[in-house]
């Protein structure tokens, strides 16, 4: 196998391997000895679900954290020596909504290859999903927190959305899902649409889009406890 930095997608949430990731990602994985990961733990435990037999103990792991861009060039000297090494992230994509974009923004400056591999992406899947514009859509990370703030942020994404017809994505943290929601439907006018994605490809996914009017006349699921993405539509 070709050296590279090999992005390595990860399930959302238990969903099986299978149903998901294809044979070929099992294929590439088990030639890798080098990895830069979120969180060894849980990578550790994503390449045990992958493959039982896969040898942990011979590989090395470097851990990405807020403070880690300086040790980003030691994560790629294998690639100097011809051997590959894989990017994993906690949950979808590597590098989409993630710190492992810094580990392949040097590599590409360096001149290494760079392979993704293909994988779920929460936020491609519930645009998929939503009905809203698939030809212009935005991610926007998470929202401010305090109520103020966050209703600011939430018109001026549903400003965006109707001048220029551009879906916009926002996340949040799951105990606060429902604050969120809650927020959406007193700032957001009552022909906005709003999509709610939770738990997608897992056993709890619901996917729903409604007018903000239509929303008030029904009640969202209890999603304290699963992740969703929120999508803001024309």
């Amino acid at each position: 196998m070709e050296a590279a930095l090999y992005l390595i997608p990860v399930t959302l949430g238990d969903t099986p391997h299978e149903r998901v990731l294809p044979a070929w990602n099992r294929e590439v994985v088990s030639e890798i000895r080098h990895f830069v990961v979120e969180e060894i733990r849980t990578a550790r435990r994503f390449l045990r679900r992958m493959d039982r037999e896969f040898p942990i103990d011979d590989c090395r792991f470097y851990e990405m954290g807020k403070h880690a861009e300086g040790q980003f060039s030691e994560c790629l000297r294998p690639l100097a020596e011809g051997q590959s090494v894989g990017v994993i992230s906690e949950a979808g994509c590597p590098a989409v909504a993630d710190p492992g974009a810094l580990v392949v923004a040097l590599a590409q400056q360096r001149g290494y290859r760079v392979v993704p591999l293909v994988g779920p992406s929460s936020m491609i899947l519930a645009v998929m999903a939503s009905g809203l514009n698939g030809q212009s859509f935005a991610f926007n990370g998470y929202l401010p927190v305090p109520p103020d703030e966050r209703a600011w942020r939430l018109k001026a994404l549903e400003s965006r959305a109707w001048n220029e017809g551009q879906t916009q994505l926002f996340i949040e943290t799951p105990y606060r899902n429902k604050k969120m929601f809650d927020a959406a439907l007193q700032h957001l006018r009552p022909q906005t649409r709003l999509c709610v994605a939770a738990g997608i490809t897992t056993p709890d996914e619901w996917i729903r889009t409604k007018t903000i009017q239509a929303w008030k006349r029904d009640t969202l699921p209890d999603l304290s406890k699963v992740p969703a993405i929120f999508l803001i539509g024309k």
